[in-house]
Parts: structure tokens; sequence; C-alpha cells
């Protein structure tokens, strides 16, 4: 997975409730630890729900291109959101 500054990502994080956050970053692996604490900058969300894991990732050209994405992945079911993971592992 690249990280440079100029791609964008959209990602799925599952929280320790088993919950699933996702959301939208040039850099993954910051993202994360921020997520989780170790740097500032985390969500509001997974603020009261760490450890938090990386599930899934998935890069795109714009940032634009990765808000539409997010949307669409925010608006699936719990097990559609659990499918992209499983597709992208190749399970």
């Amino acid at each position: 997975m690249k990280t440079e500054s100029s791609d964008w990502y959209v990602y799925l994080m599952q929280c320790a409730d088993q919950t699933l956050y996702t959301g939208i970053t040039t850099d993954v692996p910051r993202r994360l630890r921020q997520h989780n604490g170790e740097i500032k900058g985390g969500a509001r969300y997974t603020l009261a729900r760490r450890p938090v894991v990386l599930l899934w990732a998935e890069p795109h050209t714009s940032r634009a291109e990765a808000s539409r994405r997010e949307y669409q992945i925010k608006q699936l079911p719990r097990g559609a959101k659990l499918l992209l993971v499983q597709e992208q592992s190749g399970r």
C-alpha cells in the first residue's frame, strides 16, 4: 500500500467493540496511529473504542473521488463492508 501524499485512500477500521469506522486520508499508517491515540488527531468516534485495526484501504486519485467512495461505503450495511475486506484479501 503506497502512502504518497498525492494519493488518497478510503479506509475501513474495526474498533475494539467490533463496530466499523470509515474515513479518508493521504497517509493510512499515520491515520491508524491517530485513531489509536499514539499521535494527536484521531476521530471522536474511535476515542472510546480503542484499539482500532485497519481492515481495508482503497486508493483514489483525488480527494473528491475518495470522498464520494467514502459516502458510498458509509451507506452500506455492515455485511457489505466486511465483504469488501474479504474480496481484497482474496478469501
